[in-house]
Order: C-alpha cells, then sequence, then structure tokens
C-alpha cells in the first residue's frame, strides 16, 4: 500500500514529466534567429542600418517572432539562414510602425529557386512570376523566388524588393479585398484621396512613362505594392519625385512624425 510521500512523489515525478515534453514540444515549434543575426541584419537590411539601437531590439523580436510563427520551406530549393532572415525582414518592414501587427493571412512561406509561371512550372523559358500571394487552394502562402528574394536586397541602389512586394500585398488582403486601398490601415477620411492619387498616378504613368516600375501601372492592387517598395527602397527619392504619394504612404505605414 503507497504511503501518501510516495504518492506525492509519484504525482510530483508525473507532473515534472508532462511539463518536460511540453517544453520540447514548445522548443521545437520556436524557431529560433541564427547565432549570427545581428551580423546578417546589419549586412542585408539597410532599413534595420537606420534603426537606434532601441528600435533593432524591437525589429529583432519581430523577426524572430514571425520566424516562430510561419512556416518557411524549399520547394527545390534550400532555405538558408539567410533567406529565412530576409523573409522576415521583408514581413516587418512594413509594418514595423504598427503595433501587434500579427499576418493572420500567412501560414507558409514557399520559396523557390527561380521563376515560374501560373501553374507553379520552375523550368522552361516562360517564367515570368517571381513572388506571389496564393488564392484557393493556395489560401494562406506565399511563393517567393530565393533569387529575387536576395536581389531585393543586395542592390540597394533600385527601388524593387520582391519580399517587401509580396508582403505589402497581403496587407493590402487584410480588409478582405485585394484592391490597392489598405483600409485596415489608412484613415477612413483619406481613403478618397489615396484612390484618387493612385488614378491619376497611373493614367500619367500609360501617357508618360515614370521612374516608378511600370509593372505598377497594370492595376491598383500591383500599384501599391510597387509605391510601397519605392517607399521603403528609396524614401528620399520618392519624397522628392512624387511628395504626395510620399506622404500619403507616411499615413499608411505610421511613419510620419
Amino acid at each position: 500500500m503507497l504511503t501518501i510521500w510516495q504518492a506525492l512523489i509519484g504525482f510530483g515525478l508525473i507532473v515534472l514529466i508532462i511539463l518536460f515534453v511540453f517544453r520540447i514540444s514548445v522548443v521545437r515549434d520556436i524557431i529560433l534567429l541564427p547565432e549570427n543575426y545581428k551580423e546578417l541584419l546589419t549586412d542585408y537590411i539597410k532599413f534595420y542600418r537606420q534603426l537606434n539601437e532601441e528600435e533593432k531590439l524591437s525589429f529583432e523580436k519581430r523577426v524572430e517572432h514571425f520566424l516562430s510563427a510561419v512556416k518557411i520551406t524549399g520547394v527545390n530549393a534550400v532555405v538558408e539562414d539567410l533567406d529565412r532572415i530576409l523573409i522576415g525582414s521583408g514581413a516587418i518592414i512594413p509594418v514595423f510602425r504598427i503595433p501587434d501587427w500579427q499576418y493572420i493571412n500567412l501560414h507558409e512561406v514557399l520559396v523557390y529557386p527561380g521563376a515560374f509561371n501560373k501553374d507553379f512550372d520552375q523550368v522552361g523559358s516562360d517564367r515570368p512570376i517571381a513572388g506571389m500571394v496564393g488564392n484557393g487552394p493556395m489560401q494562406n502562402v506565399m511563393i517567393i523566388t530565393k533569387w529575387q528574394l536576395r536581389q531585393g536586397f543586395i542592390n540597394e541602389q533600385d527601388t524593387h524588393n520582391t519580399a517587401i512586394h509580396e508582403f505589402v500585398h497581403l496587407i493590402d488582403k487584410m480588409d478582405g479585398t485585394m484592391d490597392g486601398v489598405p483600409e485596415i490601415l489608412l484613415e477612413r477620411k483619406y481613403l478618397n484621396q489615396w484612390k484618387n492619387i493612385i488614378d491619376t498616378t497611373i493614367g500619367q504613368m500609360k501617357l508618360h512613362g515614370s521612374d516608378i516600375n511600370m509593372y505598377g501601372a497594370t492595376s491598383p492592387v500591383e500599384f501599391f505594392a510597387v509605391i510601397s517598395e519605392y517607399f521603403f527602397e528609396q524614401p528620399g527619392l520618392l519624397k522628392t519625385n512624387h511628395p504626395a504619394l510620399y506622404e500619403m504612404l507616411g499615413r499608411i505605414y505610421k511613419t510620419m512624425e
């Protein structure tokens, strides 16, 4: 017959085993930043380098939280620490000034080695797509190409960044409609002004060309993503060349003083 002490000891052991197993499962689910994450962020993320020390710490924590919440899978591609850091940074840069932001519409990022077509083929000559956010059976999934992902951060002199572009599509989609108007972020009183600026700028681009990537002239959805790339990659140039767009994007991304 067990004594009370033996029963208590047995119960305590059971509790410890449960806690130990639970801790292992939690640790396995959390994907920590690599040891050299500060070096990778400093070397590749211009946005990060321009933050003060307190902001850098916040950026690091938010990247880590994103990486612990979203699965990143290579499809015929090896996902390296650098790729994970770049994807996490691309997710956080647009929403860095927006507290408690969560990409509730993203569960997994698929990394392809290079461009693909609408049928997701990775071979052949007709492969124009560098990244996309999924719909239908691909809902809550993003596809991004490893080469374009890296080029977006390595080349700091242009206005292109595929990761930022795709995450902006997710931001746009968060209000239920992907239409180039992020109603979840922009105050209602500015919505018509933003729509008018989009329509006017697209019209001018089609007539006269622009330093804005012409892909943005294909639709308001792509315009929002393209001009957001410009905003985060070359903010000073955008402010000089397109002050009204710069001001509205500052309102959207909460970067205005």
